[in-house]
């Protein structure tokens, strides 16, 4: 059977007009509608437009605000909290990538800190905000339980993403985005709308026996990655997320699957000038080498190419944008059913 094919420009305007007609300034619901699409275009369906409908029941439940009213709370130079007041989150931490690349020009390293946002989506579409002007870009950001602490059986501690991208010189840019679970639970909910079962490995359900069947592991408990280190990474960045910003943390912290209450969740962006080290035709130099030198390493069986971080994301860009994407049957019927409810034409 032949699969059907969306392009994404008429999906970015579908998911541009929902949130316009949830209350979403233009300029912000096309950020957030771009941020959803890019997510799906480079091949993480799990954090793509599956999404909308979660985003806007929450936004007409009141839990999360459709203007994003950024509130600076302290602002010592190199350093800015912000207080997102429930807006968006991809707003939030756009915003708070621009600011910190503005101060790193001017002090060489900038950290930004925002408190009560939402969750934001995939942390790589705001740390390439940094290499497009030349500079090292990090994001971290603390999320909904989804792991137990280590040894424990109740799920206390967040996934809590965090993402690192700098320039590759003659390459794209150079992308870290990982969960500090074996899988982000998108992955999870992607499989459920697919159909599939996940790999052994993922989760445990709730009796504590592994399962790959996805209703049961959303229901139980996602595994951290490398164990102990997994959980504790995942602690840390919810110190830096959470509780430095002066938000929630742990199971103070509420889902974009959630509609009951505010998200309350934290985010922090740093910022480096490559200038301000060793120069950025310099770095970007010692990247290409370093690169080339991975790529060049020998093969092990069965494998065909050795990618650096974020090289498989660039080509499945390049691909999807060429072919179009591929949605699941049951995400299309959600977002044919959410465009009913708004009064929208959708692209289905």
């Amino acid at each position: 059977m032949e699969l059907t094919r969306y392009p994404a420009a008429p999906l970015l305007a579908f998911a541009t007009d929902a949130f316009e007609s949830l209350g979403v300034p233009t300029v912000d619901a096309a950020l957030w509608a771009d941020t959803l699409v890019r997510s799906d275009l480079r091949g993480h369906a799990s954090h793509g437009i599956f999404r909308l409908p979660w985003y806007a029941r929450r936004l007409q439940r009141g839990v999360m605000q459709p203007l994003t009213k950024l509130e600076t709370v302290r602002d010592t130079a190199a350093v800015m909290l912000l207080d997102a007041h429930d807006g968006v989150g991809q707003v939030a931490a756009s915003a708070a990538m621009e600011l910190a690349i503005e101060r790193a020009r001017t002090f060489g390293i900038a950290a930004v800190s925002v408190r009560r946002s939402n969750h934001f989506g995939a942390a790589m579409y705001f740390t390439l905000q940094a290499p497009q002007a030349g500079l090292i870009g990090m994001i971290t950001t603390n999320a909904s339980p989804a792991m137990a602490p280590w040894g424990g059986r109740q799920a206390l501690i967040g996934n809590n993403p965090w993402s690192i991208a700098a320039p590759a010189g003659r390459h794209a840019p150079l992308i870290l985005d990982i969960a500090n679970t074996t899988v982000a639970r998108g992955k999870i909910y992607t499989a459920r709308q697919e159909g599939r079962t996940i790999p052994a490995g993922w989760a445990i359900d709730q009796s504590g026996s592994p399962t790959t069947d996805p209703t049961a592991a959303l229901a139980g408990l996602i595994l951290p990655i490398g164990g102990h280190k997994g959980y504790a990474i995942s602690f840390m960045m919810d110190v830096l997320s959470g509780i430095l910003s002066g938000s929630e943390f742990a199971s103070g912290v509420a889902g974009p699957y959630q509609a009951e209450r505010e998200s309350g969740c934290g985010h922090l962006v740093i910022v480096l000038n490559i200038e301000a080290f060793i120069g950025l035709d310099e770095f970007t130099s010692r990247v290409e080498q370093l690169i080339d030198e991975v790529k060049a390493s020998p093969l092990a069986p069965g494998t065909d190419e050795i990618f650096y971080p974020g090289e498989p994301e660039t080509r499945a860009e390049a691909a999807n944008l060429r072919d179009g994407l591929v949605l699941p049957e049951a995400t299309v019927a959600e977002l044919v059913t959410l465009a009913d409810e708004l009064g929208i034409p959708h692209p289905f």
